[in-house]
């Protein structure tokens, strides 16, 4: 049986998206190995994991913003059936790390990725009434075929990344499931 995460991690591969899967003790190492300097970003909203020991600049002067080879920002919506995330604006501006650098590295957790576009309206539904309504939701990196053959990275980023922060504990769990499951094969 496929795994909603699965699935998402599938899609993701499909729309060009590399994929690490990466614990709050593996975060550092993970995010170190997917940004390209100089890089930017805005403060993720979760309590696992942050950037401030990294070499990411948060809250980018203009100058900084320009010059970025690589945003950082999270995502509050992974959807498994498209490898799409929903990318929220925020005060210290998200969506500028994301669009214009070449190479855009998205993180978000496990726990909120959704099976489907209908899941993921659902839970922006309650954010749109909360006041809470500017959203991209992003496939992969941007491509147009306006101008003929496709051509990637003109109207936002080049590659795309998406770090998938998955609870710590997590992957014992799994491997003790696994190995539950071979003991029961005869």
């Amino acid at each position: 049986m496929v795994t909603q995460l699965e699935t998402f991690e599938t899609n993701l591969g499909t729309v060009r998206t590399d994929v690490t899967r990466a614990t709050p003790s593996t975060f550092e190492a993970a995010i170190a190995d997917a940004i390209v300097e100089p890089a930017v970003g805005t403060p993720l909203p979760f309590e696992e994991v942050s950037l401030a020991s990294t070499d990411v600049v948060r809250d980018p002067t203009p100058a900084q913003l320009r010059d970025a080879a690589c945003g950082v920002t999270a995502a509050a919506i992974g959807v498994a059936d498209y490898g799409s995330v929903v990318l929220e604006a925020t005060p210290d501006g998200a969506e500028f790390a994301s669009l214009f650098p070449d190479r855009h590295v998205v993180v978000l957790r496990e726990r909120d990725i959704v099976s489907d576009m209908a899941a993921a309206f659902e839970r922006l539904g309650d954010r749109f009434r909360d006041g809470r309504d500017d959203a991209v939701i992003a496939t992969g990196p941007s491509a147009t075929a306006d101008m003929g053959e496709l051509v990637h990275g003109v109207h936002g980023p080049r590659e795309t990344h998406a770090i998938i922060l998955e609870s710590e504990g997590e992957e014992q769990r799994e491997r003790d499931s696994e190995t539950r499951g071979e003991n029961n094969v005869q």
